[in-house]
């Protein structure tokens, strides 16, 4: 990753995607750093860390923004066209590892795509 500036707030967020393999949602993430930064602070690391190729963000279910760490990324490319999955039992959201092939269209210069699928994870359907 290139980060270029690694602030206490920047190592702080990036700490969180490190430990897990989960997306995280905006607003769990304001909850979750409500004592370490304000809600400002930690929609501008966001954007940041997303600019630079840390992370990536996609909708979820009623249209709530998601974050998960990239894998190869740059700030120059993102490598993120994959789908993800949303349990709607648990609220679980993760990157799946499965290529979805997408269309090239005449005329149109595709630059982004969001893939959601929802159904129950492993542990819900025990």
């Amino acid at each position: 990753m290139g980060i270029k500036r690694r602030t206490k707030s920047v190592t702080t967020m990036l700490s969180i995607f490190e430990s897990g393999e989960e997306a995280l949602s905006v607003v769990d993430l304001v909850e979750r750093l409500k004592n370490q930064m304000n809600k400002t602070t930690v929609y501008r690391i966001l954007e940041r860390l997303e600019k630079e190729g840390a992370i990536h963000s996609f909708s979820g279910t009623n249209g709530l923004k998601w974050y998960a760490k990239c894998s190869q990324c740059t700030a120059h490319h993102h490598n993120d066209i994959h789908p993800h999955f949303e349990c709607k039992d648990c609220g679980k959201v993760e990157c799946l590892e499965v290529n979805i092939p997408i269309p090239s269209i005449e005329d149109r210069n595709i630059q982004s795509v969001d893939v959601l699928l929802t159904g129950q994870c492993t542990n819900c359907m025990i």
